[in-house]
């Protein structure tokens, strides 16, 4: 229990410097002091480091924050519940189908980039995104009723990801240029194009996915012996399922919706916890993975800077540089205890 505590301290230590380290960092570089300043009294010598760090940066970080508790949350949601390490937002499709409700809002319907800065119309960006990625769950939970074998389930995800990419696709082959140049850039993933506006909605769509996620620990706690055993505890399986695919839907969505398509957090970052509390317990993992998730999104955001030239790197292309790693660490270590048995 101590360790434990030492460790969430330890976290919590690191996501804060990362948090202060994204409102220092940039084209114009901003001392410590100066954005302690500014976040405590709302003024400085200098007029300019005030606009730049309200405007700009704190959105981005806290959008930042959001994003990766989200994405850690729903990956270990999906890697409990169909008990498969390599389960998650992204490679499950659930990802790909948030992409296509963003994309009739952009495409099929004709909503610019710039139109989507209301409140109104981010509601409904979202709610196409969620909206997306419930229909991919849906026919995940679908086939789960039907087919027991994790291994299926996974393929078959991905397989749905990919039907969804291709209807995409063709979106994208009728769609005129200026819609088709908005909607590429959203599928770089960006966390610098997040207003304080669409933070409003962001926010209480993370923080209820985090809530039913919550609910839902003791079902997923059960849910790791198996269903048999669950149903002995009393857990109805169908609601639990239910509950844990509304909020992976809502966690996964919304990020998708503001920040585009970021994979391999949802994947990585269980992991990263497991190593590090050395449990299965998922209370203790899913207060982890909200921390290391926000630190690991906050990371991959400073290096999403390191050009230096003002340019600014995909931070879908970060995060895969981070996340692939651990994946191949996991495939190799799994092949390797399958062929020890």
């Amino acid at each position: 229990m101590m360790r434990n505590f030492v460790i969430y301290f330890i976290l919590t230590l690191l996501l804060a410097c990362s948090f202060l380290a994204v409102l220092s960092v940039g084209k114009e570089h901003i001392p410590l002091a100066d954005v302690m300043e500014i976040l405590f009294t709302g003024q400085s010598f200098t007029e300019g480091w005030v606009t730049i760090i309200r405007v700009f940066r704190f959105p981005k970080a806290i959008a930042a924050v959001f994003a990766g508790m989200a994405l850690s949350v729903s990956g270990l949601q999906m890697q409990t519940i169909f008990r498969n390490p390599l389960a998650g937002p992204y490679v499950l499709g659930i990802s790909a189908g948030a992409s296509l409700g963003v994309a009739i809002m952009m495409m099929g319907t004709g909503m610019a980039a710039g139109y989507i800065a209301g409140t109104a119309s981010n509601w409904m960006i979202v709610f196409a995104a969620f909206l997306g990625a419930s229909i991919v769950l849906f026919l995940i939970f679908s086939v789960s009723l039907r087919i027991r074998d994790v291994m299926t389930i996974l393929i078959l995800g991905i397989m749905f990801g990919s039907i969804t990419t291709s209807f995409i696709s063709i979106m994208q082959y009728f769609s005129n240029e200026s819609l088709l140049k908005s909607f590429m850039v959203w599928t770089m993933g960006s966390l610098n194009g997040v207003t304080s506006e669409q933070l409003k909605v962001l926010a209480p769509c993370v923080l209820c996915g985090l809530i039913v996620s919550l609910l839902t620990v003791k079902s997923l706690n059960a849910m790791l012996l198996g269903e048999n055993y669950a149903r002995s505890l009393g857990v109805n399986i169908i609601t639990s399922r239910l509950l844990i695919f509304f909020s992976t839907g809502i966690l996964a969505g919304s990020v998708t919706a503001f920040c585009g398509p970021i994979g391999f957090v949802g994947i990585a970052v269980p992991h990263i916890c497991r190593i590090i509390f050395r449990t299965a317990d998922q209370r203790i993992l899913l207060a982890g993975s909200i921390l290391v998730g926000a630190t690991v999104m906050l990371v991959s955001e400073m290096i999403t800077l390191l050009p230096g030239n003002g340019e600014i790197l995909p931070i879908s292309s970060v995060t895969a540089f981070i996340g692939l790693p651990i994946i191949i660490w996991i495939i190799v270590r799994n092949h390797r205890m399958t062929s020890l048995m």
